[in-house]
Order: C-alpha cells, then structure tokens, then sequence
C-alpha cells in the first residue's frame, strides 16, 4: 500500500516582482513568514485583496518566491462568491482563465487571467515517483480514511520533480467535506 500525506491548500496568491512592486511599493521583498512543505515555497507576511465583479476577499496570503507570471488559487466556493468563472486547471496551466483585480497597501493590478480553482495533486521526487511506478501527468485515485467522511478522490495529477517534497495537495472545499485532519495518510490506487 503506497500512502501519500494529504495537505490542505488554502486560497493564496502568486506574484511576479513586478506585481509585487506595484501592490507595496517600489522594491518591496516578500517578507517570509513560515515555509511550507514544498521545499523553497513559504507563505510571506504580505496579504492582498482579490477583487472579483460581485465581492471581494480580504488578506489573502501571497506565497513566494517570486514567480514569472500572477496567479490566484481559489477553491470553488471562493470563486463563486467573488463571482468568478471556476477553471480547474494545474498550477501554471492559466491561459483562457478568469481574471480579477488585486489590491495591496500602494496599488492595484488587474490580471486578464490567471484565476484557477488548483487541480487535485501529487508531488513527488523522482525516487518515491519510481518506487511506486509512477510518472509525471500519470492520474490516480486516492483513498482518504477519514472519521466519518471516508472518501475516495480521483483526478489526482501526479507531479514529479527533484526540487518536490512527496505530499498531495486539496483545496479547502476538498479538505472539508473529507473532514480532513492535519498528518492525514492518503491511500495511491493506481486505478479503480
């Protein structure tokens, strides 16, 4: 039995220096905060708005580093209540998704695209990706025992890189109707 930890992703966003820049001022640094379990990744101290046409979400963690183009994860139910189209799609797969204004403490940037509701996942090193037979794009189902809300999740994407920390990431939509705990263990079916 392959088991995966399941960790729970919360709406956040991702900048490029530039956006950055407009939204706290000229040569502003994301200030980190904690690291995440992704090595490299940490959640920063600095915080937008996410403007959508119907409402707005406030102090939305941006996480760094610093990436090449602006994107917005929300789980389906933030979307909806921004008034967003939901577009599911893996992290940096944006093109043709909804855009929306972020707002910081100096400024404003309005992204034509890149609002996405995250594609269930898996990351993986190379070794764990190979000890279980699997491969980058592969997809899996997993199985989360969970009190009273077990479920089986399919769709998973399996990702494989060097730079990976093995563990599967859901949103927050995901995560409360498996009612999941911190340290869940997920169970890998290759297939049903």
């Amino acid at each position: 039995m392959a088991e995966i930890l399941v960790e729970t992703s919360a709406r956040h966003v991702h900048v490029t220096k530039e956006t950055l820049e407009v939204l706290f001022g000229k040569g502003a640094e994301l200030t980190k905060k904690k690291d995440l379990s992704q090595p490299g990744q940490f959640a920063s101290e600095q915080r937008v708005t996410v403007v959508g046409p119907k409402r707005e979400l406030a102090n939305v963690s941006i996480l760094g580093p610093c990436r090449p183009a602006d994107q917005v994860e929300l789980s389906a139910t933030d979307a909806r209540s921004i008034g967003v189209d939901i577009a599911i799609r893996e992290s940096g797969d944006i093109a043709g998704t909804p855009g929306c204004t972020l707002r910081g403490p100096a400024g404003e940037v309005t992204i034509k695209e890149g609002v996405i509701v995250a594609k269930r996942h898996i990351h993986l090193t190379p070794e764990t990706a190979e000890k279980l037979g699997l491969k980058s794009k592969d997809v899996v189902w997993v199985k989360c025992k969970t009190n009273g809300r077990e479920a089986i999740l399919g769709d998973v994407v399996v990702r494989v890189s060097e730079k990976f920390a093995d563990a599967m990431h859901i949103d927050t939509d995901e995560s409360n109707a498996i009612s999941a705990t911190p340290n869940l263990m997920g169970e890998i079916i290759k297939s049903l």
